[in-house]
């Protein structure tokens, strides 16, 4: 049944990744626009991007998230890339603007109610440039007692331009038979 929804949820964003608009040539697009004022404490550090990324995609059902606190976090033209495995082996990655994923992915948060949290996180840093392999786990309520229905790793790539961090990049898989989340990428007892 897992697999089931996973595959019904692979599809569901590749037929997401095919339905674009045309752009006229040269014209800006949603996600080229200035991004709203962050919280300065949403973007203080590596943490503090972290902390806020899971915090405002999450909520209960019939809750409203802040898409602006979500826009704030982003650099123009950041990327959401979920893998998704194929058939016939490997996995194809489908690419979302931060527009793209609100449209697509806000109204099925809203109405079944997302939570996610980080369990596990390897760090790595360089100059103004980090990485994040942040391990997740995502349940239909805040208890952490229920059992998660999802598990996975977000690869995310930050910025610091020199007052702040930024998202660049988050690229997905999640855990499924024959990919499940190596013990080194797990919390530790």
């Amino acid at each position: 049944m897992r697999l089931a929804k996973l595959t019904t949820v692979s599809i569901a964003l590749a037929l997401i990744a095919t339905s674009g608009r045309a752009q006229a040539p040269g014209a800006p697009t949603p996600d080229s626009l200035p991004r709203p004022a962050a919280r300065p404490a949403d973007v203080s550090s590596p943490d503090a991007i972290l902390t806020a990324l899971y915090d405002v995609i999450s909520g209960g059902a019939g809750v409203k998230r802040d898409w602006d606190r979500f826009r704030s976090l982003f650099v123009p033209y950041a990327r959401l890339i979920p893998s998704s495995p194929l058939p016939s082996g490997g996995a194809r990655a489908t690419v979302f603007g931060v527009e793209d994923y609100i449209r697509r992915a806000g109204p099925g948060l809203m109405a079944d109610g997302f939570f996610e949290v980080e369990v596990n996180r390897t760090w790595e840093q360089y100059g103004n440039i980090a990485h994040a392999f942040s391990t997740y786990e995502s349940r239909r309520t805040a208890d952490r007692k229920e059992k998660p229905f999802a598990r996975g790793i977000n690869s995310i790539q930050l910025l610091k331009d020199g007052n702040r961090w930024w998202v660049v990049t988050i690229y997905w898989d999640a855990e499924r038979p024959g990919n499940e989340i190596p013990a080194k990428y797990l919390p530790r007892p």
